[in-house]
């Protein structure tokens, strides 16, 4: 029998039933004493790109810019996927590969990576206003010029609602494991609306216990377990574990993360918001893993703006075929460049 392909809530409500029950631990002491006492939670965090390094005053706070801008043709802006020790690094090989190409950016996410961090409720208009901001940014730097822009994950939702808000900014899409195309992360709510459950977020992070729980959610074991669910395999990229493991153990890591396992960072207007494009979309996607439920997927492959590229990867494809990524990528680019002219 073939495996049924997971979506994030069943994992995410695991997340959350495992870190409660290490509160529970925690409440003894001796685990609060150990995360208090014997865990750095101000790890060295090296840039996640090389080039330029910049932080944004925006309306979700300070963010951080990371941007290179050698080569010609329209800027490229990178947005990195949303867990528990997100960053700019997830994009870091298609950085890697566009720089000295054409201008290329990458934003850390509020609460995520270089940008800050503070105690709040972290939601989608949070994130849309960061890439709104970064965006901007981008433009100015390049004379106004509409951007290319790609999404990872449940990233993919933030961009595209920012594309419809400010379709000016945008030629085209590229959303790389995008959420929103299964049974429950799909939906046509009003705008703005998200999942969030504030007594669970409340619980989780509350001092003194939540950095504890949160210490066991981001230990070494524990993130490669979940990478592997990543990959598919357990063959995953030891650069982005180190990485992110130094991003989960700095001041306040802990709060946007548990706006996720709450709930507050999935919208609620998915489906509506991808019905809603109509400049070009493409989605690649790998077929390993957890995260492989797109039942929702072919009839937007079916538009006349979208194209989809199924890849027999993880949902990390440019980690493990940066060739067939960015072949596809260019593949797209040359036809709006085409539709452009």
């Amino acid at each position: 029998m073939a495996r049924r392909p997971h979506s994030v809530l069943p994992l995410l409500a695991r997340q959350a039933a495992t870190v409660l029950g290490l509160a529970a631990v925690a409440g003894g002491g001796a685990w609060l004493a150990y995360s208090r006492l014997a865990i750095d939670h101000r790890l060295p965090l090296p840039r996640a790109l090389p080039g330029r390094l910049d932080a944004l005053d925006t309306e979700a706070g300070r963010v951080a810019l990371y941007g290179s801008d050698e080569g010609s043709g329209p800027p490229l802006l990178l947005v990195h996927s949303v867990n528990a020790a997100a960053s700019a690094y997830e994009v870091r090989p298609l950085f890697l590969h566009e720089r000295g190409r054409r201008p290329v950016y990458a934003l850390d996410l509020p609460g995520f990576g270089a940008s800050e961090r503070g105690r709040r409720r972290y939601t989608p208009d949070l994130m849309v206003a960061a890439i709104h901001a970064a965006a901007a940014e981008v433009r100015r730097r390049h004379g106004g010029a509409a951007l290319d822009a790609l999404a990872l994950s449940l990233s993919a939702e933030y961009l595209a609602r920012a594309a419809l808000e400010r379709p000016g900014d945008y030629r085209r899409l590229a959303l790389i494991s995008p959420t929103g195309f299964d049974a429950r992360l799909s939906g046509r709510a009003p705008p703005g609306g998200h999942r969030g459950k504030d007594r669970l977020r409340a619980v989780l992070d509350a001092p003194p216990f939540g950095r504890a729980v949160f210490d066991a959610l981001v230990s070494r074991p524990s993130m490669r377990f979940f990478l592997e669910k990543t990959w598919g395999s357990t063959d995953i990229d030891e650069g982005l574990l180190d990485y992110g493991y130094a991003s989960a153990h700095q001041p306040g890591a802990e709060h946007a993360p548990f706006c996720f396992i709450a709930g507050h960072l999935f919208p609620t207007d998915a489906t509506a918001l991808y019905e809603a494009l109509d400049l070009p979309v493409l989605v690649i996607h790998g077929s390993r893993g957890d995260f492989v439920d797109y039942r929702d997927l072919p009839r937007f492959a079916g538009r006349r703006n979208w194209t989809v590229e199924r890849l027999p990867t993880g949902a990390f494809p440019h980690f493990e075929d940066l060739a067939a990524v960015t072949r596809a990528l260019d593949g797209v680019r040359a036809e709006a460049s085409s539709a452009v002219a």
